[in-house]
């Protein structure tokens, strides 16, 4: 029996992964990662990498990150406390998605998940205080390889549910889409 209900989205290898809790009583048991269930949506590499994230203040922007060839990387991004508008944007020249972006609410709440594939970049908007989010890579952080794209891009035009409380310096820097740009190379 699978623990998840995975779901395509309308860009090319994005899923919503919906955890499936058993409970009683005590609580539940929610699994947040199957290899073998999880290969049918396409995570095939082993986790190189587990990341937790705390944000504090409602309305927080991070991102819009992402990590070039040869370190490009899968991510499923939970939250497991709190609220996010977890956005996921296709930088992969000559898919047909490129440069459109789809978002999903993840929650403590809802137990969903985003399975993000490699090529996209990523970002989140706390929808509440104190989130906490963890994250599976497929690769390993590797600062060189590390790339953005700015939140504010109204080439992307992602209509943030919130105003932007906060955005790191990082993030205010990154640079918006440019018809010459090729992000992955």
């Amino acid at each position: 029996m699978s623990r998840f209900v995975i779901t395509d989205t309308l860009l090319t290898g994005l899923k919503v992964v919906q955890r499936q809790a058993i409970g009683d009583h005590r609580g539940f048991l929610s699994r947040v990662f199957g290899a073998e269930d999880l290969a049918s949506a396409g995570w095939v590499k082993p986790i190189a990498q587990i990341n937790h994230t705390y944000t504090q203040r409602k309305g927080t922007v991070r991102g819009l990150h992402f990590q070039r060839d040869p370190h490009a990387d899968m991510k499923l991004v939970s939250c497991v406390r709190g609220a996010i508008w977890d956005v996921a944007v296709d930088l992969r020249p000559g898919s047909p998605g490129y440069l459109q972006w789809h978002a999903e609410e993840l929650s403590a709440e809802n137990g969903r998940a985003l399975l993000i594939p490699e090529g996209f970049a990523h970002g989140f908007q706390t929808l509440t205080d104190d989130c906490d989010l963890v994250y599976l890579h497929s690769a390993a952080y590797a600062p060189g390889a590390e790339g953005g794209v700015s939140p504010s891009d109204p080439r992307l035009a992602i209509p943030w549910p919130l105003p932007i409380a906060d955005l790191s310096a990082r993030d205010r820097s990154h640079p918006p889409v440019r018809d010459d740009w090729s992000p992955l190379a």
